[in-house]
């Protein structure tokens, strides 16, 4: 499996720093992709690389082998143009601590994902140059908008951003500014909140919250913005935030079913 890490560092600490590692292989006309962040230990023939957290994973099925191929031929040379370069070596389970055990410290919050729509075929008809111009513009409306709502970014997966918030009423507000401010650049986004307990480690959110996050944002159309109950029960009585009931959802991977709420306005 071809694998690839970021150049440069995105937070460093005392025995090396974090980054992100892609991968991808071809089955068939089947073409399997992974990525997430990693923490970079040691430098040259004796630099290891560690998961931080559980890796995203996802499955496209492009109909030929050929057209399969030609997939991740595109997919490769677009991430050699985004400071990615070849990985040599196993990408290893998470990095245990001295004693044995991960390093975590546990956190309560609630967890907004954010993701573009249709990001492949538009980057496709954008081309690299312009694609690449228009991504730097999108990081700097989010950021501003996570700044603003006192949110914590904690990591972006592809052109996806993951961040957190004390208020769930914050992590909404938050939601509808940057899809007002996104689609001024001509981008469409899904949202997914959720509520709950995670696990720190190395910096990086591991644990179920996280997932659900991650799938409730997977049931969203272009420009919507899902909440899970979670977050729902956690808004004030006060708020002005209307929600409207979006039906019980089979999460994937995820135990029992979940009611979802869409942000209205």
């Amino acid at each position: 499996m071809p694998k690839f890490l970021r150049i440069g560092l995105h937070q460093s600490n005392v025995s090396g720093y974090t980054s992100k590692a892609w991968c991808v292989r071809r089955v068939g006309p089947a073409v399997f992709l992974k990525w997430g962040a990693v923490e970079v230990q040691g430098a040259g023939k004796s630099r290891k690389v560690y998961w931080s957290r559980l890796p995203q994973e996802k499955t496209i099925r492009c109909g030929t082998a050929q057209r399969a191929q030609d997939y991740i031929k595109s997919a490769i040379a677009r991430r050699r143009s985004h400071d990615y370069e070849p990985l040599a070596g196993a990408i290893l389970a998470q990095r245990k601590s001295a004693n044995g055990s991960a390093d975590l410290k546990q956190a309560r919050a609630t967890i907004l994902i954010v993701d573009i729509v249709g990001s492949t075929a538009k980057a496709a008809k954008l081309g690299d140059a312009r694609w690449t111009k228009v991504m730097g513009l999108y990081y700097a409306a989010v950021r501003k908008e996570l700044k603003s709502s006192r949110g914590k970014e904690v990591v972006t997966t592809g052109d996806g951003v993951l961040a957190t918030f004390k208020a769930p009423a914050a992590g909404i507000n938050c939601a509808t500014a940057i899809k007002k401010a996104v689609r001024t650049l001509g981008l469409e986004i899904r949202v997914g909140l959720h509520a709950g307990e995670y696990a720190i480690s190395g910096g990086e959110m591991v644990g179920l919250a996280f997932h659900i996050g991650t799938r409730v944002a997977a049931k969203a159309r272009a420009g919507e913005v899902l909440v899970s109950s979670a977050v729902k029960d956690l808004l004030a009585a006060q708020s002005q935030i209307r929600l409207r009931d979006h039906g019980s959802h089979q999460l994937k991977g995820v135990p029992a079913r979940w009611r979802l709420y869409r942000v209205e306005g």
